[in-house]
């Protein structure tokens, strides 16, 4: 019998990236008669462009779209991403084979005095990358000075440390996967500061039919992290229109017999019966902090209800306006020069 052949995977080359390309090449390695893995480094248009920030440039895929050309064209056998930096839309000929065991979501503020969010001063100088967690912070902290924040987690850290910011505000995930949560000051609520979609989750992803691949790769696929992505994805991908949107969500599963409630209810057979249960939670905000929009709801957890539950939230939050909030916002970067 034939040696099976080597995987390639494909990755960006930050530490964070090839933190989760080794763990993935571990998982592979430690199933019984598993082939050689090799990583092959891949350089990303979010890798390149460092001198604008990304929620200020159309289109999306930044960190993504190259790693799927060498995956398609046969370059790599599979690729392996932070799941929200994932499209909502693959590229026809490439699958989302497993979705991995999912670290914290939340995000986490640094400070370089040590003080939480609530206490640090007016006018404090506080650097994100993220359109959503600038709206957010907006809205909790309208007093405080946001500042654009690039480059790889170390380096952040690093230009904290500097004193270029007062504060910085991270993924707990990848800061917990580098070592580096000693540097956390706080992990900022849920309810507050809604989670990116999918933050937290590795996605792993290979071209459509490759049995061979697979073979390999769906044993890594943890439930209850494909559930709640999948009802999150689901939702951004309905309500997005191909642009980024400054909106979080957090899905979850729980134990129990209250399925029926909120904007997920009574979606098949077995509503409200005793089981698990998909929660979801989402929430959109203007980028300057002066509206929000929420929405919640749980359905009993299977795979189609979690994209059912997706659609219905989002359904839910267009029906009370995000489209209008979102298009507002998008008109005002447009008319700045920046969208």
């Amino acid at each position: 019998m034939s040696a099976p052949r080597t995987l390639r995977i494909g990755t960006r080359g930050s530490a964070l990236a090839l933190w989760q390309a080794n763990h993935v090449e571990s998982l592979i390695r430690a199933q019984p008669g598993a082939p050689l893995v090799e990583l092959v480094k891949i350089r990303t248009e979010g890798d390149v462009r460092t001198d604008v920030p990304l929620w200020q440039v159309g289109g999306r895929a930044f960190f993504t779209k190259e790693i799927d050309r060498a995956l398609l064209g046969g370059e790599v056998d599979l690729a392996v991403h932070s799941l929200k930096d994932l499209s909502t839309v693959l590229e026809t000929g490439i699958d989302l084979v497993a979705t991995l065991k999912r670290e914290d979501p939340r995000d986490a503020l640094l400070s370089r005095t040590g003080q939480r969010l609530e206490e640090l001063p007016r006018g404090a100088r506080v650097g994100t990358s993220s359109l959503r967690r600038r709206a957010f912070l907006a809205r909790a902290r309208p007093d405080v000075e946001l500042l654009e924040l690039r480059g790889n987690v170390p380096t952040r850290i690093e230009r904290l440390m500097a004193g270029d910011y007062d504060a910085i505000i991270l993924a707990a995930a990848g800061l917990r996967r580098l070592g580096l949560e000693r540097h956390i000051t706080e992990l900022l609520s849920q309810e507050i500061f809604p989670p990116a979609v999918s933050q937290g989750a590795i996605g792993v992803c290979m071209r459509t039919g490759d049995a061979q691949t697979g073979r390999w790769l769906t044993p890594l696929d943890d439930r209850a992290s494909r559930l709640a992505t999948t009802a999150e994805r689901t939702l951004l991908r309905t309500i997005e229109g191909g642009c980024q949107v400054p909106l979080g969500a957090i899905g979850s599963l729980v134990a129990g017999a209250g399925a029926g409630a909120g904007a997920g209810a009574g979606a098949g057979a077995g509503a409200g019966a005793a089981g698990e249960v998909l929660r979801l939670r989402a929430a959109v905000c203007a980028l300057d902090g002066s509206a929000m929009l929420s929405a919640q709801g749980e359905i009993p957890a299977d795979a189609a209800n979690a994209a059912t539950l997706g659609r219905r939230l989002a359904e839910d939050l267009l029906a009370q306006g995000a489209a209008k909030l979102i298009s507002s916002e998008r008109d005002a970067r447009r008319q700045s020069g920046s969208a």
